[in-house]
């Protein structure tokens, strides 16, 4: 198709949207493969969330229509996408129906494009209420989803084009390269960044101990093992604080993996004074409507959601994602934080808070991802990430701020198990130093920080999260990590303190002050 134009100019005037060079540019790489390519040419195209796909596509359909004598099919796996897409392709003078649950057929020879969900397709098609021995071009929106190749069979006589931000299967059990022929990579974050489409993430990753969640068949964290985590009041305290830290004042969007983690966190937020709804998918069109409405108007709003908000979704004047949930699909991770990097008015940065150690395993957002080569071999990348263990084995601890302020007059309160591991080693020493050391470093920050030996102990009593990094390095170093000995190591490691404190304390005392106590 060598006359294919990439302006949206017609003979009635202008229409749709302009376009940028690089989806000019996209447009035209994607019939050049199409044109190349047998009839039943499988083609994917990357393009990274707020880059434009609805955009590219629709002018697609618009060209596509014009050129050539044949119907096409424009896929959504969730209603708000279809219903955008439609209003996008009318946009584009495309005229186009929507094959939802009541759609009426009868009149169905009167247009040249369908947009459906998946299922609803799947169900028409079996029940033949769709005729579609006419269908030439098939497109398929938020492509990484499985559930679209059951359609496939359909349209064994189709060019279909997928888009999608990450070029990454969802079930990893499936992978795209067995459903695609070839994939086209689209503008990188880092280039729409630098010529300004879309806004810089700024992030703030605070560590969190996940060994607890559990992977489910999916291949990602099971719902109830993570609500367990963060529903505790320790995580819920950890949130309220970075948000404080890093978000106060601002539009903040939070993402969790849970109705009831979402309904806690509404809670905290709620009983500490600030202007929060949530959202979930059993709100009913009018309430979602409404807190929706509510967000967009409300300049410190604050929205906690449970997965509805990762697609079809655009506020561009959200300021700040909240990762308040781990996760393993890296295209659940660049999902949510595309969420906030829309271009708004004078907004040319965003901030991410990350509470699940999701930086740690995929690398910044925007990073430069070889797409070609995950797109090749998905496993191989999969492989390369970081577990939880590894990840939290290159932590150190953090005291939260306000334990560190019980302990203001001590300089440093960090112990490196691992490096004193390692000089132990070296010395020819026994492992059980490293927790002689500890107790003794321990003893010394509580001493420096108290009147007497009350203090002291009741100083070790705040130390439980710091014992509990403390143990767990030294398992690993040791590799002894079984549940009944972490357990009886952590108990022993508390009594042998609180001895160590009273023992040692008068004289530990007077060798920091000079003189002893009163």
């Amino acid at each position: 198709m060598s006359e294919t134009i990439t302006s949206t100019e017609s003979e009635e005037g202008k229409i749709g949207k302009d376009l940028y060079s690089y989806q000019k540019g996209a447009i035209h790489s994607i019939f050049k493969a199409f044109e190349d390519a047998p009839e039943n040419y499988h083609l994917l195209y990357q393009l990274p969330t707020g880059g434009g796909k609805t955009v590219i596509f629709s002018e697609i359909v618009r060209q596509y229509l014009k050129h050539y004598n044949k119907k096409v099919v424009v896929l959504t796996h969730r209603i708000e996408l279809c219903k955008q897409t439609a209003a996008m392709l009318t946009g584009f003078g495309v005229q186009n129906k929507v094959v939802d649950s009541t759609a009426n057929l009868d009149d169905q020879g009167n247009y040249s494009c369908f947009v459906a969900m998946v299922e609803t397709l799947n169900n028409r098609l079996n029940e033949d209420k769709l005729d579609i021995s006419d269908i030439g071009l098939v497109i398929i929106d938020e492509a990484h989803y499985n559930s679209f190749t059951k359609l496939f069979k359909f349209f064994d006589r189709s060019f279909i084009l997928g888009v999608t931000a990450t070029p990454l299967s969802s079930n990893v059990k499936l992978p795209m390269n067995e459903n695609y022929n070839e994939l086209i990579v689209g503008e990188t974050i880092e280039s729409l960044i630098k010529n300004e489409f879309l806004a810089k993430a700024e992030t703030y990753s605070y560590n969190v101990g996940l060994t607890s969640l559990v992977v489910g068949s999916n291949g990602d964290y099971t719902v109830k093992s993570s609500e367990d985590l963060y529903t505790n009041s320790s995580m819920l305290g950890k949130l309220l604080q970075a948000y404080e830290e890093r978000s106060k004042g601002k539009k903040t969007l939070i993402f969790n993996n849970g109705i009831n983690t979402s309904l806690h966190v509404y809670d905290t937020f709620r009983q500490a004074g600030y202007p929060i709804a949530h959202l979930d998918n059993t709100a009913s069109k009018k309430e979602r409507k409404d807190i929706l409405q509510w967000f967009k108007e409300t300049p410190d709003a604050i929205l906690t959601s449970v997965s509805i908000l990762t697609t079809g979704f655009d506020e561009p004047s959200v300021n700040t994602i909240i990762l308040n949930r781990a996760t393993k699909s890296l295209t659940l991770y660049y999902q949510m934080i595309g969420r906030g990097s829309r271009i708004w008015k004078d907004k040319k940065t965003f901030t991410v808070i990350d509470l699940g150690n999701n930086f740690y395993r995929f690398g910044p957002w925007g990073s430069d991802l070889d797409w070609q080569k995950i797109f090749g071999s998905p496993n191989y990348y999969l492989d390369t990430l970081l577990n939880d263990e590894e990840i939290e084995g290159n932590f150190g601890y953090q005291m939260p701020e306000e334990i560190r302020k019980e302990f203001a007059k001590s300089e440093d309160v960090y112990y490196d198990m691992k490096k004193a591991y390692t000089e132990s080693v070296r010395k020819g020493e026994s492992s059980k130093v490293l927790l002689e050391r500890s107790i003794i470093q321990h003893t010394k920050i509580c001493v420096e920080n108290s009147e007497d030996v009350y203090d002291a102990l009741a100083l070790a009593k705040l130390l439980g999260d710091d014992i509990n990094h403390r143990i767990q390095a030294y398992a690993k170093c040791i590799s002894r990590s079984t549940y009944n000995f972490l357990d009886w190591l952590r108990d022993d490691y508390r009594k042998k303190l609180n001895s160590y404190i009273r023992e040692n304390f008068d004289r530990m005392f007077e060798e920091i002050h000079g003189y002893p106590p009163e």
